[in-house]
């Protein structure tokens, strides 16, 4: 058991498509937190049911139980599960250090700039009534700033990792059957962790959760079935099957934009594939991330040549220091929003903002590899 998974992890080790995946959805997701950005037209979320976070979520499954699950393997769960509660309290530290910092500036710029709206905008209204309480609120993950819920939910499903990691390791059907059946009862019975000052979590974790597994489950177990997934996407039949699936969901998105393409659509069609989808991840949304990475796999194999050309690297860097570059890319979506509200409404400045802040991301992205490579030089290699 322990060898034959030691070798799926070394042949699942080192794919550069993961970084690659990891940097357009932090791309993405700047883009998306950036409100009335036409920019952000381009984004996964307006081309199907899936989006940005989906996708964050579940390569960041992939990721990171294939980091914790080489490291339960070759030096014990214990050591293995410390470290993934290190890695939880240094996403809670920025988590708090974003929470303070945000709502302060955005409180500043709404009194500086006469733009009260942007208090109720970016869900901080309960900050200017209670701060304290709001404070003590946000410390347990209950307050509900805008742009802060991927970063939320990732820390809870990050909580609960060494679980996964180990049932993934030892049970990995019978762990990834446990989060289907998790996921359907948190759908069915309505769980969800409540929020203040009212309603509750954005990214409903009992439901997200599924995504992060599935993910965890393809780095561990997926070289098993590789064969029979090649096989499946040589089929032409099964590759039509998926892209009419998609084209299916593109309309379906785009009719809630194109009034006269919503009137070709059966009454209430729309609305049931569209509404509260993102929460509780709908099934159907599932279906379409999961068509999307059948397609994506079949055309962008793991020796693709072009995953080590110049041009992908910057997105590339960005995947590998993820949790830098989406703390960034918070703050940068404020700051490309308020220039965006203070000044004349044009394209040319949603553009410029737009490329901008992924430039800014992508320097913090080259400066912390930098940083971690001078920290990893022994003294003597510093001196010499």
């Amino acid at each position: 058991m322990t060898s034959t998974t030691n070798a799926e992890i070394a042949r699942a080790d080192g794919d550069l498509r993961i970084a690659l995946l990891l940097g357009i959805a932090n791309w993405f997701l700047f883009l998306d937190h950036i409100p009335h950005n036409f920019v952000s037209a381009l984004t996964m979320r307006n081309f199907g049911y899936s989006g940005a976070t989906d996708l964050f979520v579940f390569i960041g499954g992939y990721a990171v139980t294939l980091i914790y699950a080489q490291m339960t393997l070759e030096r014990g769960f214990l050591v293995a599960a410390t470290r993934i509660f290190k890695r939880v309290w240094q996403l809670y530290a920025a988590y708090i250090v974003l929470f303070v910092i945000y709502v302060e500036l955005i409180s500043y710029v709404a009194a500086r700039t006469a733009a009260p709206e942007i208090i109720s905008e970016f869900n901080i209204t309960g900050f200017i009534d209670h701060p304290v309480r709001t404070l003590i609120y946000g410390l347990f993950l209950q307050a509900k700033p805008l742009n802060l819920d991927v970063l939320q939910l990732i820390i809870a499903l990050m909580a609960f990792q060494p679980i996964v990691v180990f049932g993934l390791l030892y049970v990995p059907n019978a762990t990834l059957l446990a989060s289907v059946t998790l996921y359907a009862a948190a759908r069915v019975l309505d769980w969800n962790l409540t929020s203040y000052p009212y309603g509750a979590w954005y990214l409903n974790p009992f439901c997200w959760q599924l995504l992060f597994v599935m993910g965890g489950w393809l780095a561990l177990i997926g070289t098993r079935y590789a064969p029979a997934i090649r096989a499946m996407q040589a089929i032409p039949a099964l590759r039509a099957t998926a892209l009419l699936y998609l084209l299916f969901a593109l309309t379906i998105v785009s009719s809630n934009e194109i009034p006269a393409l919503a009137q070709m659509m059966p009454s209430g069609l729309s609305d049931m594939l569209l509404q509260n989808d993102r929460e509780d991840v709908a099934p159907h949304r599932i279906l379409h991330f999961l068509t999307l990475t059948f397609l994506f796999t079949w055309l962008v194999p793991r020796d693709w040549g072009y995953l080590r050309s110049y041009a992908l690297q910057p997105v590339i860097k960005c995947g590998e220091e993820w949790l830098a570059v989406f703390c960034a890319g918070v703050f940068l979506s404020f700051a490309a929003h308020l220039i965006l509200i203070t000044g004349p409404y044009s394209l040319t400045r949603q553009v410029a903002v737009s490329f901008a802040g992924i430039a800014a991301m992508t320097a913090v992205a080259y400066y912390v590899s930098w940083s971690k490579q001078q920290d990893n030089k022994s003294p003597v290699g510093a001196h010499s």
